[in-house]
C-alpha cells in the first residue's frame, strides 16, 4: 500500500502563470522525489503602474513517500 504527502509551494514568473506552474514543478522536482500530481489553489498577480509584472501560483504536489 501506497502513502502519499501533500506539500503546498509558491511559485511566480513573469511571464505567465503557466510558467510559474512549470517552474514551481521543476524546482520541485530538483528535490522531491515521487511526485504523481499537483493542484492549483490559486493565482495572483503583482502590479506596477496598471500592469503585471509578476504571476504568482500556489500550488499543492502530492508525492508517494518511500520506504
Amino acid at each position: 500500500m501506497a502513502v502519499a504527502r501533500v506539500t503546498k509551494i509558491t511559485a511566480s514568473s513573469t511571464s505567465s502563470f503557466e510558467d510559474a506552474v512549470k517552474t514551481g514543478l521543476a524546482r520541485a522536482a530538483k528535490t522531491v522525489r515521487g511526485i504523481t500530481g499537483l493542484e492549483v489553489i490559486s493565482e495572483k498577480a503583482k502590479v506596477e503602474k496598471g500592469k503585471i509584472v509578476e504571476y504568482r501560483v500556489t500550488m499543492e504536489l502530492t508525492f508517494v513517500l518511500e520506504g
